[in-house]
Order: C-alpha cells, then sequence, then structure tokens
C-alpha cells in the first residue's frame, strides 16, 4: 500500500479502486481523483451524495482541472463548494500578504502560518498556489519594489533601506544586490557603475538587442531600428555603463537569435528578471506555456489565483523587457484575436506560425 504525498491517506489506484471509493462515497479519496458522468457532462468528488450513475457512464481524472480539460463541469455542489473553498483560500492569502508587507523584516513562514491557524506545509502549499510565488519570494518580491520606490525619492540610500524595511543596514547590502541586480546606490542613479553588455543584430524578425547584467539576460529586444532598441536600452539604464559586446557575448547573441528563430529549441540561459511581484507571478506563468499552444488573458489570470485581473495580465505582458525567453507572445485573447505585441502584432503572428509548424 503507498500513501498519497499531499493527504497521507492510503493511494487508490486503478479505475476498480476508484470506483469502490465512489460506490462508499469515501471521503478520504476526496482529493486524489474526481470523476465524471459522460450521460450528465458533469464531475464530482469521489464522496458526492448525488445519486450513483451506472459504472459504464463514469470516467476518472485525476484532478477537477483533467475533467474540465476534457469538457466536463462540476456539478452544482461542487462548484458551490469549490467557490465558497476559493473565497476561503483568496482570505488567508490575501492575508498573509498584508503580515507579509507590514512586518518590519520577513516573517517566519512558521509564525505566519500559525497566525492563520493552518499548518506551515499547508499554508506553503497554498500561498504557492495562490499567487505564483512561495512566501519568501513574495516577502522579496515586495521588499524590492518598496526599495526601487524609496531609492527614486529618498535622500539617502540609508533612508530608503530604512523605509523598505531594512532596519540593519548589514542585512541590507547583504541582500540589496540581489533584489535590484547591483548596489543600490548605482541603482538610485540610474544604473551607474554597473555594466550591461550588448548587442545589437538581425534576425528574420528584423532588428534584435541582446544585453546582459552581471546576473543574466536583462532585454532581449525587437523592432525595425536598432538605434531606437539602443535608446530605450539607455532609458532603461540611463548612468549604466553599456558595453559593446566582444566575441564571447557574440555567441550569446547567436544562441539567442537561435532560439528566436526556433522557440521550441528552448534557452538554457539565466535570466534577469526585474518587476513587481505581480508581475512576476503572470511572467512565471508565461514560462510554463509549452511552444505551439496559446492561451488567453483570463487563464493566465487564473492560473496566478487573480480570475478579475486580466487588465493587469495583459499590462504585465507588455511590461515584458525579455521578448520570447518570457513568451508573452503565446497570449491571446479569448476569442483567439492575436491582439497587441509590444514589438508588433505580425512578429507575434509569425512566432505563433513558427510554434506552429505552419
Amino acid at each position: 500500500m503507498t500513501l498519497d504525498p499531499l493527504t497521507d491517506l492510503p493511494r487508490i489506484d486503478g479505475d476498480d479502486a476508484r470506483w469502490a471509493a465512489v460506490q462508499a462515497r469515501d471521503a478520504r479519496a476526496d482529493g486524489q481523483f474526481v470523476y465524471a458522468v459522460t450521460t450528465t457532462g458533469v464531475y464530482c468528488r469521489p464522496s458526492a451524495s448525488a445519486r450513483l450513475p451506472k459504472r459504464e457512464h463514469v470516467v476518472f481524472f485525476a484532478t477537477a482541472q483533467d475533467a474540465e480539460a476534457a469538457g466536463y463541469r462540476p456539478s452544482r455542489r461542487l462548484s458551490a463548494d469549490q467557490s465558497a473553498a476559493a473565497a476561503r483560500r483568496a482570505t488567508l492569502v490575501a492575508g498573509a500578504c498584508r503580515l507579509i508587507e507590514a512586518a518590519e523584516t520577513p516573517p517566519v513562514l512558521a509564525d505566519i502560518a500559525a497566525r492563520l491557524g493552518i499548518s506551515p506545509f499547508h499554508f506553503h502549499r497554498l500561498f504557492k498556489a495562490e499567487t505564483g510565488l512561495t512566501p519568501k519570494a513574495y516577502a522579496n518580491a515586495f521588499r524590492a519594489r518598496r526599495l526601487r520606490a524609496e531609492l527614486g525619492g529618498a535622500a539617502s540610500v540609508t533612508a530608503a533601506a530604512h523605509e523598505a524595511g531594512f532596519n540593519a543596514s548589514s542585512r541590507f547590502y547583504d541582500s540589496s544586490a540581489g533584489l535590484l541586480g547591483m548596489r543600490p546606490r548605482d541603482y538610485r542613479d540610474g544604473g551607474r557603475h554597473a555594466e550591461i553588455r550588448f548587442a545589437v543584430g538581425q534576425c528574420s524578425l528584423g532588428a534584435i538587442l541582446v544585453a546582459q547584467s552581471q546576473r543574466g539576460l536583462c532585454a532581449i529586444l525587437l523592432g525595425d531600428d536598432p538605434d531606437r532598441l539602443l535608446r530605450e536600452l539607455q532609458d532603461r539604464f540611463p548612468r549604466a555603463t553599456l558595453i559593446g559586446g566582444d566575441a564571447g557575448f557574440e555567441r550569446l547573441v547567436a544562441e539567442v537569435v537561435g532560439f528566436v528563430e526556433a522557440p521550441a529549441l528552448g534557452l538554457n540561459l539565466p535570466l534577469d528578471v526585474r518587476g513587481t511581484a505581480f508581475q512576476e507571478r503572470v511572467w512565471l506563468a508565461l514560462r510554463d506555456i509549452p511552444p505551439g499552444t496559446t492561451v488567453s488573458y483570463g487563464d493566465i489570470a487564473a492560473r496566478i489565483g487573480a480570475p478579475k485581473a486580466v487588465r493587469a495580465v495583459a499590462q504585465a505582458c507588455g511590461a515584458n523587457c525579455l521578448a520570447v525567453a518570457i513568451p508573452c507572445h503565446r497570449v491571446v485573447r479569448r476569442d483567439g484575436d492575436i491582439s497587441g505585441y509590444r514589438w508588433g502584432v505580425e512578429r507575434k503572428r509569425e512566432l505563433l506560425r513558427r510554434e506552429a509548424g505552419g
């Protein structure tokens, strides 16, 4: 006998065992699978109290998402329960976010879980499922956002650090380079002293600019005018030292161009992703979209646990500075329309055509 890793209950394997659990309305099987009824088009939990269907009309799915992907809809009772559960989860996670944001120093996961009345393991899994980030990653992203904002207007780096929640100077300077990608004073001064290597080339989609900071690729820009791409990079880091790439960097550019030409090959290079916590959730979800497939803005909003934030998802796609590496081109409108793209609708259409094997 094996145990389910999520419930620590005996795992129910095989359709015969699953059907037996449905017949027994065994609540211990809830969460391990759902069953769908072909004659009604709905799916239920194993413990559902509805009248049992005939066995030949029943199919099993590992998750509710699998059942819905196959065209089934939740039963009325399950739909109501799911809505109530989703609301409870959203309330818990929103409360956790407020606790993290209000804390003077990053709170301990166990302390937050205790405040919410759930176990640390369940809290960690719930928070990541709802936000796309671990509690620690969310705390880091929130502090980074505050730090960026404070550095823009504070009288000094020390004042900005204090306002961003760093009460100890040593802790601030240990963390700030990782949060900002450069020294805080350099970030405050528009990237002063930061070195960003770049090169501008051509690919089948037009001009391409590839830039790399000390942390990883920080920009992949597409366009018609190479000079305009360079100005865009300069505007992003107005005081950074921009260094034209050498022969070694040209090889990296060639790898990126090869990836743009054939995205299915993948890009195994570190990325220097800088954005708000919400943007990073969106960009993480975008990187999970396989080549050759598309999703809607609403799908992404649902995946990150913010189903009403469709417009904000579209804005996060527009803020993406890493073309193709963060594949915002795979997001379309609900009706399948190509819609907008930071680097032009025609480029988006061409990328989708390539990935579809057209």
